[in-house]
């Protein structure tokens, strides 16, 4: 009761002030207009003055009253540089301080009662690094000062140290203040505006924040680098760990531009996406492919005795692949691009030294490309099983009668049906209730359908529990809603994920955070904690796709060897991604589901493939195209590709969202006939059909009978 009595008057006493026309007082024209009064006045009893100034620029920060600026000015225009400096030093950080404690004596108990939770770990924050955030808010004035009082006043910090922090904080920004409040004093016409001294002031008001921000990070720099020595020369302006996709693209990048870089590679070149993932991945998907149009050879008019896969064969050509593609990113041909490979698992000693064998590379930036490998979750038994993922699934030589895939993501949707075409009995397990959960329903839908049309045993809704064998042979118990489900199977593949490496030798010494995700925790700029360690490719994530990798691996170069003259933020607005599955999906964007989770009101286009001249010439006459857009524009907010070729497809909207390019600009240009990419003009059209002009039409339709007559 007393506390709302004491808010209740606070209130009054602020709406009082402001209608009494006592804060237009505090305006640019009133100081300017008043000035040589108040400068008599200042001459006349200057001990009484400058108490009654300080008095009103205490009382005016304590109750956020608008003018802290002004009074700021006025106390350099009023007293000079030195005394003024210290007026507003001292007022400004005391009348902080009330205000602080207002809030706290005021609002902190009942914000607490309604969001304890919450508030626990912000305190636990402040109690950490609060005076140093705090000390960021000062240094840098983005947000009004009044409102940096009353949040933290709702916190647990001590008033000491919010007092002392705000003191020192504001020093920097008082004097330019104050500083351009003694040039202002002496202007006496327009033509003043020009001199030397007021553009230095105004030029220190404009390059504060900027000096600000250098300073922060200086400090920030100097705390995260105790305990480590900087080498006072370098041998390297760049060394990147890991070669694949992310690593490879980094020092590309450096020797481009003449940097001098190394790269550090502990098994083969070119990473899991040539080696283990994507390259045998999509090898091994063609030979399944073939394998199942030669099954469907009648429906084109062509008899075959059947299709006899040898699996030996298929893998052959799967490492076939790899070698043929390997000299892209082997060491012979990096190094000729001017990047010193080198071979050997790299040790981190400092932020700036890297061991690789008995060599210490002292280098100005460090990049950790390091990558992810596959996730596989403490199952009981599984262990037991010798499970395959994508790392060893290419040493495997007889093709499984029995296959249990774990996973219905992409790679486990891919593998599954690669190996049912190639002859296997497949059991695909998955959790949630469908396929490719993070697509839309109608997408995943399509793919279930046409997997249990080819014969592939799926298991929705099931959890693995356990593995076991018996005389029948190996075993899994699923657990699902109606109880519990065994299946026996001869090999497992476990495709449930990717997890970040993140383990490699000297990484303690650094202490980097991780995300819950597992990935290095990293700025928008691909920056750690440490400011010339970056990370780019799966184990900074967000995205585990080879594409962003080298997407990433552009920035982390980038800003690693002109930081801090120019430096870019990474731009994850148009990401798209394809699933290799027979039909394939292709999107980028955003899916009807995340509009709905997101709010974003959209209108959905859709054009069915199965109308598409080429596509049933082809025989491949499924799947759809969809678009979402803003209601009443042709912006492309999303697209979603299910059927023949949809990773290519989808190359149109890529560029499209790219460059702001609208529905109406894919419509206006010409494609080919008969092509596949037709599909996207005729989307187009269906956009453009669903939002004609009707009253326009009427008219002219009107028009077109008066011409006849």
């Amino acid at each position: 009761m007393k506390k709302n009595f004491t808010i209740l008057v606070l209130v009054l006493f602020i709406i009082l002030l402001k209608f009494s026309g006592l804060t237009d007082y505090l305006s640019f024209e009133a100081l300017k207009n008043s000035q040589a009064e108040l400068l008599l006045k200042a001459s006349e009893a200057p001990l009484l003055f400058a108490g009654i100034f300080f008095s009103i620029y205490v009382l005016s920060t304590a109750f956020s009253l608008p003018g802290a600026t002004i009074l700021t000015i006025a106390s350099g225009a009023l007293f000079g540089l030195g005394k003024g400096f210290i007026i507003a030093s001292f007022a400004s950080s005391i009348g902080a301080t009330l205000a602080f404690l207002t809030t706290r004596y005021l609002l902190r108990d009942s914000i607490e009662k309604k969001f304890r939770s919450q508030l626990n770990g912000i305190n636990e924050g402040i109690k950490r690094e609060g005076a140093f955030y705090l000390f960021t808010l000062r240094l840098v004035p983005l947000f009004p000062f009044f409102v940096i009082n009353m949040l933290m006043g709702l916190t647990q910090m001590r008033v000491a140290v919010f007092y002392g922090v705000s003191q020192i904080g504001m020093m920097l920004g008082t004097l330019v203040y104050v500083n351009a409040g003694t040039e202002l004093s002496k202007l006496e016409s327009a033509s003043g505006i020009l001199s030397v001294r007021m553009i230095l002031s105004f030029a220190l008001l404009g390059i504060l924040p900027l000096v600000s921000k250098r300073v922060i990070e200086t400090i920030k720099a100097r705390r995260v680098y105790r305990g480590f020595k900087k080498p006072e020369t370098f041998d390297y302006n760049l060394v990147a760990i890991g070669a694949g996709a992310a690593g490879l693209v980094t020092t590309y990048i450096g020797a481009a531009v003449k940097a001098k870089v190394a790269l550090v590679e502990k098994h083969k070149m070119g990473g899991d996406c040539l080696n283990t993932g994507c390259v045998p991945s999509k090898a091994l998907i063609k030979s399944a492919k073939l394998a199942q149009q030669i099954k469907e050879s009648e429906k084109y008019g062509v008899k075959t005795n059947g299709s006899e896969v040898d699996f030996q064969q298929v893998i052959q050509r799967v490492h076939k692949v790899i070698e043929e593609i390997a000299p892209h990113d082997s060491i012979e041909r990096y190094t000729s691009l001017g990047v010193e490979c080198l071979t050997g698992e790299a040790e981190i000693l400092s932020p700036w030294e890297v061991k690789v064998g008995e060599r210490i590379l002292r280098t100005k930036n460090i990049v950790l490309a390091t990558g992810a490998g596959p996730l596989i979750p403490p199952i009981p038994g599984l262990g037991e099983m010798k499970p395959l993922s994508s790392e060893n699934l290419w040493d495997i030589t007889t093709l499984p009668k029995r296959l249990l895939v774990l996973g219905g993501g992409p790679i486990g949707c891919e593998l599954t049906q690669a190996f049912s075409r190639l002859g296997t009995q497949v059991t695909q397990v998955e959790a949630q209730e469908g396929l490719l959960i993070r697509e839309d329903s109608d997408v995943s839908k399509l793919v279930t359908d046409k997997f249990r049309a080819e014969g592939i045993h799926l298991l929705l809704g099931h959890k693995a529990v356990g593995f076991g064998q018996d005389g029948a042979g190996k075993f899994v118990e699923l657990k699902n809603s109606q109880g519990m489900v065994k299946v026996y199977f001869d090999e497992v593949i476990v495709a449930l994920g990717r997890k970040a490496n993140t383990n490699m030798k000297g990484l303690e010494r650094l202490g980097l955070e991780l995300n819950p995700s597992g990935t290095f925790v990293h700025d928008e700029y691909l920056r750690t904690k440490f400011p010339n360690i970056f990370v780019c490719g799966d184990c900074a994530g967000p995205y585990q796709f080879t594409h962003v990798a080298a997407h990433q691996a552009w920035y982390a170069s980038v800003n690693a060897l002109f930081s801090p003259f120019k430096m870019f933020k990474a731009d994850y607005r148009v990401i798209p991604w394809t699933t290799f599955t027979d039909p394939e999906v292709a999107r980028v964007g955003l899916s009807e589901k995340e509009a709905r989770e997101k709010g974003i009101e959209v209108e959905v286009t859709r054009y069915g493939i199965d109308d598409l001249d080429r596509a049933i010439a082809d025989g491949e006459n499924h799947g759809f195209v969809k678009v979402l857009t803003p209601k009443g524009s042709d912006k492309i907010l999303g697209a979603t590709i299910v059927g023949a070729h949809a990773g290519e497809l989808l190359a149109e909207f890529v560029l499209a969202m790219k460059w702001n390019l609208g529905l109406n600009k894919i419509l206006g240009t010409i494609h080919a006939y008969p092509t596949f990419a037709e599909a996207n003009k005729y989307l187009a059209g269906e956009w453009k059909r669903a939002h004609k002009p009707e009253g326009l039409l009427r008219w002219v339709e009107k028009f077109h009978a008066w011409r006849r007559g």
